[in-house]
């Protein structure tokens, strides 16, 4: 097990594009980090960097108390899970997974012991003898993982390995890789653009925009906390609204918003944070019509208009409503739901 450590991190490719700058993050023995981010944010080049398949152009990595910067992948005491799977398809499960035990020379025994482990572990002791073909795609994930188990390395980092299954089978492995890097405590990156995905793996996490860090926090600091305009948005499903305070003041008492900081000219509010029932107990009252109603199963998604406001916003509820579309309808929220930013900068306030 070992500690990660970026210090100012950045890669700069050839003509000046930079995907990553000045990123400093410090990843403890055994925690599991999620970069999460939308495509092309830099997430998957910062996690290529520490495996050492990109170059670092600028900055200090650090596995452990080695400098890693120069290090080959192999050098690096790493096992890495890609999106693909990688496996040999020539190969039985088995040889997949004692492969780059047997490039490292290691006694017949030992490799037994690894694989048999692994395999009882990720439940596929039963398709060693199989090759990737015949398994299905979270069996091959297994052996992915597994294969990355064997090494028993200092670190594991997890390159989108769940974007090949279906959801269902996307929510089974995930529990299995959060209850797996438990049990092992082994340090972990893990990349991933699903926010879902994110906030239930991840002990913290580094969200990033344009090769940058947003914010970094554990699942619920970056949810309830959001730093930015821009992890206010990626963070949560639907979006948290965002509303001009402008607008917002006058449509409530000022006592209501004397709470918020000066400078506050964009208030975010969450989808869930509004209920479809009248203010009371010092809650505030908004008035919306109902533009379209999406029944989810256990809850719904009201798309309103708010009175002089043109943009349509979301609000989420933990059932279906009996209302109608085109109706004016009343919702009511807590003054602590309200998210101050300033509009320019895009800070939370």
């Amino acid at each position: 097990m070992a500690s990660i450590t970026m210090e100012n991190l950045g890669k700069v490719y050839a003509g000046g594009v930079r995907a990553v700058t000045g990123v400093n993050l410090d990843i403890a023995d055994g925690e599991m980090i999620v970069l999460v981010g939308p495509s092309g944010c830099g997430k998957s080049t910062l996690l290529r960097m520490v495996a050492g398949l990109e170059t670092i152009t600028e900055g200090t990595l650090r596995i452990g108390d080695r400098v890693v910067n120069r290090l080959e992948p192999a050098e690096r005491d790493i096992a890495m899970v890609f999106q693909n799977y990688a496996l040999y398809p020539h190969m039985t499960v088995y040889n997949n997974l004692a492969y780059g035990l047997k490039n490292r020379r290691m006694a017949r025994a030992e490799i037994d012991r690894r694989v048999t482990e692994a395999a009882e572990m990720l439940q596929i002791g039963a398709f060693l003898d199989r090759k990737p073909r015949q398994l299905s795609g979270g069996q091959r994930q297994r052996v992915a993982m597994g294969r990355a188990l064997v090494r028993e390395p200092a670190a594991f980092l997890f390159d989108e390995p769940l974007s090949n299954l279906d959801a269902k089978l996307r929510v089974q492995m995930r529990v299995e890789i959060r209850q797996l890097q438990k049990r092992l405590g082994t340090t972990s990156l893990y990349v991933t653009h699903d926010q879902l995905e994110a906030l239930t793996l991840a002990d913290r996490l580094v969200v990033l925009d344009g090769g940058r860090i947003e914010q970094i926090g554990t699942p619920m600091e970056v949810y309830a906390r959001p730093a930015t305009t821009f992890v206010a948005g990626f963070i949560g499903s639907p979006a948290m609204n965002m509303l001009p305070a402008g607008w917002l003041r006058g449509v409530v008492a000022a006592d209501a918003l004397a709470h918020l900081p000066a400078g506050a000219d964009l208030i975010g509010l969450r989808p869930e944070d509004m209920s479809l029932a009248p203010a009371s107990d010092g809650r505030l009252t908004l008035k919306a019509r109902l533009m379209l109603l999406e029944p989810a199963g256990a809850e719904s998604h009201l798309h309103v208009k708010f009175d002089g406001l043109d943009d349509m916003f979301v609000i989420r509820l933990p059932h279906v409503p009996n209302v109608q579309e085109g109706a004016q309808l009343a919702f009511s929220l807590a003054r602590e739901a309200l998210h101050p930013f300033d509009a320019k900068t895009g800070l939370r306030l």
